[in-house]
């Protein structure tokens, strides 16, 4: 596992206790995990997401991610109804560690209350969570 001044923390995302982010785009929301998530979980070996039309509150359970070391539950970091599934994962879920706020995205919501977004952490934050854990 990496040092957490190693990782990538972009300043254009929102971050939930959860270590899932989020990222606010024309009134669309796409959701990930972090990048300390995906070095924590090792070598990620399957997801399974919600379908399209699937409705969630925030903090809801709406998929998991399976690593070769264990499962993690994921969690909505906003309230709202999926509107895009990133099903490259299906077939490549390595996706999620080669590039996590990128082609590894997870989901894309509409969200019921676009300041719900507010309410998680930037990523001063966010990194000063993380350092209070370790």
């Amino acid at each position: 596992m990496k040092e957490i001044s190693e990782l990538l923390f972009p300043d254009d995302v929102f971050y939930a206790e959860d270590h899932e982010w989020a990222r606010l785009d024309g009134g669309v929301i796409t959701v990930g995990i972090n990048d300390y998530a995906q070095d924590q979980l090792g070598d990620i070996v399957y997801v399974e997401l919600p379908r399209v039309g699937d409705t969630f509150e925030k903090g809801e359970e709406f998929g998991t991610v399976e690593s070769v070391k264990a499962v993690s539950e994921l969690y909505m970091p906003v309230g709202g109804e999926i509107v895009a599934v990133n099903t490259d994962l299906e077939d490549s879920p390595e996706l999620i560690n080669q590039s996590p706020y990128g082609d590894g995205w997870l989901i894309k919501v509409k969200p019921d209350d676009e300041t719900e977004i507010e309410e998680l952490m930037d990523k001063e934050t966010y990194l000063a969570m993380l350092k209070e854990e370790d």
